[in-house]
């Protein structure tokens, strides 16, 4: 049993007027159509990956965020500044350290919070 609809649609792919003989056509014929789902496929990957990066670029700031001291490194990334600046702070005697060993220097967050209100 067939169906005798003609439904005069245009294709979402090359915007071309086709008829179309079922109500869920989308597209005028199989070239376009593969054609979109390649597309689509693209854009998934593509978004996929946006998201990949952007929770790569996000977790090292969470974890900053929950710790309550500090290294050098999360401390210069934390203000965006070098951690060259850092170990100036700390020299100067602006920023309070704990030398837990020659290459451990931490820095507790509260330290760095009263850093931010002197200026």
């Amino acid at each position: 049993m067939s169906s005798n609809i003609r439904i005069d649609r245009i294709c979402e792919h090359c915007n071309r007027n086709f008829i179309a003989k079922t109500t869920v056509t989308r597209f005028c014929g199989d070239k376009c159509a593969k054609a979109a789902y390649k597309k689509r496929r693209k854009n998934e990957k593509i978004n996929k990956s946006n998201t990949q990066t952007l929770k790569i670029k996000i977790d090292p700031i969470n974890i900053i965020q929950i710790k309550d001291y500090l290294t050098v490194r999360e401390i210069a990334s934390l203000l965006n500044i070098s951690e060259r600046s850092t170990y100036r702070l700390i020299d100067s005697g602006k920023l309070n350290a704990s030398n837990l060993s020659e290459r451990l220097i931490r820095i507790k967050r509260t330290e760095i919070e009263k850093l931010l209100t002197k200026f």
